[in-house]
Parts: C-alpha cells; sequence; structure tokens
C-alpha cells in the first residue's frame, strides 16, 4: 500500500450522518478501511477491539463519541439529560482502563454540561460539538509543539528507535512518539529509524513501520528482541516512545515492551524520551505501581496472526498490554510545554 497516512484523518465527527468516522486500524497495513460508527456500543468496541487505539486517539473519540450520546437523548429536562449523558459517558469509559486520555477527555465533555444549567438542550449539545471537535484540534497543536520540543534533542542523520505506534495512527495528526520524525524529515534531517514489531498485536509492524515508510521515511522494522543488538552495535542515538498514562512521581505506562527498551537504553547509555501531552499526566495515581494494567484475552498469544494455533491446548497465557517504566530509566518526559525531568516527588524543571 502507498497511500500516505498524513493524507488520511485518524477519526473524525460526520456531522451530517452523525457518526464517527475512524481507520479501522485492525486491518491495517493491507487495507485502508473507514468505519461509520453511529452507536454507543459500535464506539465502545471499536475502542475495546482496537480499531482506534493511542491514547490521544481514544480521547478524541470518546469526545466526539459522547457528543454523538448527546445528540440521542430525547428529552428538554436538564436534569434527565444530565443523568443519562452520564451514564453514556460512564458506559465509553468502561471500555478500556489503563489510557488516562479517555477518562480526562470525557470529563471535559461533564464538565461541559455540568456549566450549562442555564441552557437549552440544543445549546448544550452545540456545546459539547463544539468542545469535541476543540479536543481534537488541541490534540494536532499540541502533538506538533511535542514534536517541536523533541527535535531540540537530536541531530541530522540520528538513529532513532521507537516501541508500539506513538504515530499519526495514534493521534489526530503527527502523533507523539513520532512526531520528532515527521517534522524532522521535513526539515531533511534523514533520520535512520527502527521501529519494533511490538509483540502480540504488532503495531509497530502493521502501523508505524507502515506509516513512516508511506511518509518517505527510513524506517527499518525489528523484531522486539533485536533491541539490544542495533543498540549494541551503535546505530541508535535516542529512543523516542508515547504513552498512556504518567503517574504522579514520573512512571509511565506503555505499551509491553516499553520497560525493556527503556532498561536496554540505560545500560547502553542512549538518552530514552517518553512523549506524552500533559492530559496523560495523572495526579491521581501516586505511581506505576498504582496503574490499573489492562489483561487482554489470551488469544492474542496464541492463534491471533497465525493460520493455525501456535501454543498447545490449555497453556496458561499471561497478556498484560502495558508495563510500567519506572522515573528513574527515562531521560525526560516531552510535553507540548517542553522537555522535562522529573524527580521522585515530580517536581519538574523545564530543560530547555
Amino acid at each position: 500500500m502507498n497511500t500516505n497516512i498524513l493524507d488520511m484523518e485518524t477519526l473524525a465527527l460526520d456531522e451530517e450522518e452523525r457518526a464517527l468516522v475512524i481507520i479501522d486500524q485492525t486491518k491495517l497495513p493491507n487495507k485502508a478501511e473507514y468505519l461509520h460508527l453511529k452507536t454507543q456500543g459500535e464506539i465502545w468496541t471499536a475502542i475495546r477491539d482496537l480499531q482506534v487505539r493511542g491514547a490521544p486517539a481514544i480521547g478524541d473519540a470518546a469526545a466526539i463519541g459522547i457528543y454523538l450520546a448527546a445528540l440521542e437523548i430525547d428529552t428538554d429536562d436538564y436534569v434527565e439529560f444530565a443523568r443519562r449523558f452520564h451514564e453514556a459517558a460512564d458506559y465509553l469509559n468502561s471500555s478500556r482502563p489503563t489510557a488516562v486520555n479517555l477518562s480526562w477527555a470525557l470529563n471535559r465533555m461533564e464538565k461541559i454540561v455540568q456549566g450549562a444549567k442555564d441552557k437549552s438542550i440544543p445549546e448544550i449539545r452545540t456545546l459539547l460539538r463544539d468542545e469535541a471537535l476543540r479536543i481534537k484540534q488541541e490534540d494536532i497543536d499540541i502533538c506538533k509543539k511535542i514534536g517541536e520540543h523533541a527535535l531540540t534533542l537530536v541531530k541530522p542523520g540520528y538513529g532513532l528507535l521507537t516501541h508500539c505506534n506513538a504515530g499519526q495512527l495514534a493521534t489526530a495528526k503527527y502523533g507523539t512518539a513520532t512526531a520528532v520524525m515527521y517534522l524532522g524529515h521535513k526539515k531533511g534531517y534523514n533520520f535512520k529509524i527502527y521501529a519494533d514489531e511490538t509483540r502480540p498485536l504488532l503495531q509497530g509492524a502493521r502501523l508505524t513501520a507502515y506509516e513512516l515508510s508511506a511518509a518517505g521515511m527510513d524506517v527499518t522494522l525489528i523484531c522486539d528482541n533485536m533491541a539490544a543488538t542495533v543498540m549494541k552495535n551503535g546505530w541508535i542515538d535516542a529512543v523516542f516512545v508515547g504513552c498512556d498514562r504518567v503517574a504522579a512521581n514520573g512512571d509511565v505506562a506503555n505499551k509491553i515492551g516499553t520497560s525493556g527498551v527503556a532498561i536496554l537504553a540505560k545500560h547502553y547509555g542512549i538518552p530514552f524520551y517518553v512523549c506524552a501531552p500533559t492530559s496523560t499526566i495523572d495526579m491521581n495515581t501516586p505511581t506505576g505501581a498504582d496503574i490499573h494494567i489492562e489483561q487482554r484475552p489470551a488469544e492474542e498469544v496464541t492463534d491471533m496472526w497465525y493460520k493455525e494455533r501456535m501454543a498447545p491446548e490449555g497453556v496458561k497465557v499471561y497478556n498484560p498490554a502495558f508495563d510500567v517504566t519506572d522515573h528513574e530509566l527515562i531521560t525526560g518526559i516531552v510535553t507540548e510545554e517542553g522537555v522535562h525531568s522529573f524527580a521522585k516527588d515530580f517536581s519538574c524543571e523545564i530543560q530547555i
């Protein structure tokens, strides 16, 4: 497939159809297919089944999704509207537990309703639509700022390694960890990029390698267990990853395997950067140990991608979707506000 992913919207609101339009990421890279999701059940399933994924994109989708729910609440009574809106928000919030952007976006939409008690229901719906679109536009602007800050940490010709997909497909545009790559590519930095395949769902292989190569970048796909070798070879100058939640002490939850990459980077003296919007920072979660780690179905390990089952029947499977990287392993967290280094009490200093 030669489609440049930058020419495609990860997700959008179709007001005429009253639908959330998303790229079905489970079909990539072999098929670029848009889904038009109209019901709360469809949107819940799309988030749960990773048809839309990536913390910022999940937040964008949730904001648009709850706006669509508001359109279906048939009442002129504010109290009844607010009650049913809250029920819909709780339902969407139950789709995935780890990415804080999901609850963050829904809470932001609920605040619109809570602050509009003197408005008519049609006026509240308009406010909700505007807020949902604002959340999406802010995502684009934030990712670009993250990329601009990250560019101060690299030089032309650098070898960069990334894990999972924190690219445009995980956001509305640019990505978080890949924003530095997209902006650097435009400036002719000629990065040599290495993408971990990211088992068991292969987001690095199916999504990151796809979108970066489609954008014309020099990207090499490696198996997860090859990261140490490319680092030892001296091919990696910096690691950039995204994240789904930052705890108050600076620990970070990201796709399973991230912690191992951070440990390797520390061993080989390679800077390890986490790229995340400030909305991903959860001050209500004290440490990484307090982050609820999503457990995925065993079939993702034993059956997915194979014509025949690749593990013995009855074998036990442990399949956490995320792991936690200790803050001591992180060189810096890049947000839209700058590059931060975090002490154990999460006090931060802007480095740039």
